[in-house]
């Protein structure tokens, strides 16, 4: 399943037959990284390595385990970073990156949109890990018993006490004007924060954010079909077709249960034994195309173009599955795809713990519980395999989590009904989206109200406004950082009126 994960973060470690949606991540996030290096040393005006900056400082916050039970004592340790680099004191205002379903890094404050932003209203820069990601986890915290403090609501009342502690912190008054970002997941945290108190964040930004929960995300595989068939982003109805033609041929091999040439002919490390292993298969392989669609144009080597490419010019769809598997494994340099779903599921098992990346246990908890985003392929417009149904993901919940079925449905109605979904009424909130990212169909993408704006910028992928800034950016992404900044630019003006004046 691909997370709603923007990518401004370190890498994952990589291991011999991971799953491709990890490693095409991992790409991303080297990619990422190289970028905001760039970024960062040309705003110093200096070639990298030629000085020593230490703008960005990490700390640790100590936090109440359980927010909603102050009978307990139970706290962790939450990172977070600072940069004061540019912050005008003492009014100046404060702008704060979220984290979410992955460590945070120094660039969290080095670099992106926010940080252009923030040089040039002299704000005082900040991020915070999300809870149980990174290193923001207790020892325990990935247990079945310590996993049911994870939660959204946990994440903002994280955000409410962080709040107050850099207030004390740096003696902030109501002149310290605060404005949240945040992309994807975080997104939904930015505008639910702005939601949920207003009275500490004055205004929000939130991009490629999927607030309205969903349980069976058919509408993910619909945009992956309409994007490989787009002519602007190098795609076209060929290309489409030819993907859903290769995946009927390995499908059609599959239901015979003879599937030794496939494993030759996909490099997979081990022979695919059952349903369970067919599923993963395919998933596997429908990894890379949805991968390519929604971070479309980040990194050398995801990209519908280059995919589309490859995929018109085989002699037949399995030849291109082949050819797009080859091409994958050469660029993640690995030898064989790890198919096996019992290893998928001791991979969610495990309760050890990684500081850096994303956690896939974690996230994978928090679709149980709240989120559903199951992106599935059961009816004629995905151009996947039809083995990648709701059922096969819904599995994992009582599987892993022992999380009844039954229960994820209720979670999801549950999330809507707490932060209305895609109709939140809030105010000040500017939601982004691109047309290609298969996030937005479950984000605002009208305005809802004088404050509550919906831009939505064509040929653009997942979170691309969050990235900083490049010559080569479409002109339909500089006009939306444009509309941004003019929109940041006139509630910081509209803030300094006085507090009895500002309307919440």
């Amino acid at each position: 399943m691909w997370l709603p994960l923007c990518l401004l973060l370190p890498l994952l470690g990589v291991t011999e037959g991971a799953r491709n949606g990890r490693l095409i991540r991992q790409q991303l996030h080297q990619f990422r990284e190289t970028q905001s290096w760039k970024s960062f040393y040309t705003r110093l005006g200096v070639p990298r390595g030629a000085m020593s900056y230490t703008a960005a400082v990490e700390g640790y916050i100590t936090q109440p385990l359980d927010h909603f039970n102050r009978l307990s004592n139970a706290t962790y340790k939450q990172r977070y970073w600072i940069n004061e680099a540019f912050w005008q004191r003492p009014n100046g205002p404060v702008f704060l990156y979220i984290g979410g379903e992955s460590s945070l890094s120094e660039f969290s404050v080095l670099a992106g949109e926010h940080v252009d932003l923030a040089q040039t209203h002299g704000a005082l820069l900040l991020s915070l890990e999300h809870r149980y990601y990174g290193s923001s986890i207790n020892p325990d915290g990935l247990t079945l018993d310590g996993l049911r403090f994870l939660s959204s609501q946990q994440a903002l009342a994280d955000l409410a006490s962080f709040h107050l502690f850099v207030s004390q912190k740096y003696n902030l008054t109501l002149q310290n004007t605060w404005i949240c970002f945040g992309g994807s997941y975080p997104g939904s945290l930015s505008a639910w924060f702005r939601l949920k108190f207003p009275h500490l964040v004055y205004a929000a930004v939130a991009s490629s954010a999927p607030v309205r929960a969903e349980l069976d995300f058919t509408d993910y595989n619909k945009v992956v079909s309409q994007s490989l068939s787009d002519a602007v982003i190098g795609g076209s109805p060929k290309c489409r077709d030819a993907v859903r033609v290769g995946f009927q041929s390995v499908d059609s091999i599959l239901q015979t249960g003879n599937t030794s040439q496939l494993e030759e002919d996909f490099s997979s490390c081990a022979p695919l034994h059952g349903p369970n292993d067919y599923t993963e298969f395919v998933s596997n392989l429908a990894d890379i195309f949805m991968g390519a669609v929604q971070y479309n144009g980040e990194g050398q080597n995801i990209d519908v173009r280059r995919i589309c490419q490859i995929m018109t010019s085989a002699k037949s769809g399995y030849d291109g599955l082949k050819s797009i598997n080859r091409r994958f494994l050469e660029n993640t340099v690995l030898k064989c795809v790890d198919n096996s779903y019992e290893k998928s599921v001791a991979d969610l098992n495990s309760t050890s713990q990684s500081m850096i990346g994303v956690g896939e246990r974690q996230w994978y908890y928090q679709t149980c519980t709240e989120f559903g985003y199951y992106q599935t392929c059961e009816n004629n417009i995905c151009p996947f395999s039809q083995r990648i149904t709701l059922h096969s993901q819904l599995d994992l919940c009582p599987l892993v989590f022992q999380i009844p079925k039954e229960y994820v449905h209720q979670s999801v109605q549950y999330t809507n009904e707490f932060y209305g979904a895609d109709r939140p009424k809030s105010s000040r909130i500017i939601f982004v989206n691109g047309d290609i990212d298969p996030w937005h169909a479950l984000s605002v993408l009208k305005n809802q109200s004088r404050s509550e704006i919906a831009i939505f910028i064509n040929g653009t992928a997942h979170c691309a406004n969050m990235s900083p800034s490049h010559e080569s950016d479409l002109p339909s992404l500089k006009k939306a950082r444009e509309e941004i900044a003019v929109q940041i630019a006139e509630w910081l003006k509209s803030a300094r009126k006085k507090p009895q004046d500002m309307e919440y």
